[in-house]
């Protein structure tokens, strides 16, 4: 896992409306001819034009809406709202980064950068650092489970230094997961959930999150493998004794296990592979396509800090849980699961 530990203590809503016939209103009875509709007009002018009515204004209205939101306005909407909703995206086309600095590295951190959050949470081994993503206005932030699994109390840090209390919502340990909910927050910026399905090897990314507690910290590489079976201890104690070790949380790739022993309880899901440099302290944080679409959550990389500070750091194996994953399980998170 990517998250870092510290030695502490003794261990030191869409909108239906009627459907619109594209005959309606129906054409009048008897149409007017060229002069008849001069004379509606004082002498000397020009017929004025009609005002669009029915299924033309309401088109038009539409389409600013989803002008606004292809514009990456989004949290522009949701505030004008008042819904604290999440924000996604149907594909990965929705372009988050202004259109002058789009495909830019420097675009999608400068875009994406406000939504991704430094962690802090306190257990009874220690302290651990890891990220998170800002999905609602309000406070809600998605990041890894094994962050803030056992956590006796969390802080959370924006990208413009304020710090903030936060409580623990919902965990799911099959996949990784928790939601949790910063106290007497409003107006965050937040980040765009894109579609994970629609992501190819080879496509571009960037990795934003906090390793070794380096809060906003920004790398860039490309998918390398889709669909790969990641295996992840789903046992706190085991995870908190591996990071003691100072290496990065364990997990099991291809039979094979990194980072130390998983333990008897662990998990396996379906993730994203990139070689974007990642390292302790990024895990809950975010991996972004080059339109500025979050499509992953970063979870686990191999580190061989075990076998000497030489060794230490990102060999360019990480993975991401994908983004839908994420969004299918929100409800759950939000009920309040504990799993």
């Amino acid at each position: 896992m990517t998250e870092s530990f510290r030695h502490s203590g003794a261990y030191d809503h869409p909108y239906q409306g009627a459907p619109v016939n594209p005959e309606w209103p129906p054409p009048p009875a008897h149409q007017p001819t060229a002069p008849t509709a001069l004379l509606t007009e004082p002498a000397g002018r020009q017929p004025r034009a009609r005002r669009p009515r029915g299924p033309v204004a309401l088109i038009a209205a539409v389409a600013i809406v989803a002008a606004a939101i292809g514009g990456g306005t989004a949290y522009g909407i949701q505030e004008l709202t008042g819904q604290d909703t999440v924000a996604t995206s149907s594909s990965t086309s929705t372009n988050v980064v202004p259109s002058s600095q789009k495909g830019t590295v420097s675009g999608v951190a400068k875009a994406v950068s406000p939504s991704i959050v430094e962690i802090n949470a306190q257990s009874n081994a220690g302290s651990s650092t890891g990220s998170g993503v800002i999905i609602t206005s309000g406070g809600e932030i998605v990041t890894n489970n094994h962050v803030v699994s056992g956590a006796t109390s969390v802080k959370v840090r924006t990208s413009d230094g304020k710090e903030y209390t936060a409580e623990v919502v919902g965990t799911d340990s099959s996949k990784d997961l928790a939601l949790i909910k910063l106290q007497n927050a409003s107006g965050l910026r937040v980040a765009t959930l894109g579609n994970s399905s629609g992501v190819q090897v080879g496509d571009q990314v960037v990795a934003i999150g906090s390793p070794e507690g380096l809060t906003g910290t920004v790398t860039s590489g490309i998918v390398s493998a889709l669909d790969r079976d990641v295996t992840v201890s789903t046992d706190e104690s085991q995870g908190q004794q591996q990071q003691q070790g100072g290496g990065g949380w364990p997990f099991e790739f291809g039979g094979q296990q990194f980072n130390g022993d998983t333990g008897s309880s662990t998990t396996t899901y379906k993730a994203i592979q990139t070689d974007a440099s990642l390292n302790p302290g990024n895990s809950g944080g975010a991996l972004i396509d080059m339109n500025g679409n979050i499509i992953g959550i970063n979870s686990a990389m191999y580190s061989a800090a075990g076998s000497g500070s030489s060794d230490a750091g990102s060999v360019g194996l990480g993975f991401a849980i994908p983004i839908n994953t994420v969004k299918s399980d929100l409800a759950k998170l939000r009920a309040g699961s504990t799993d």
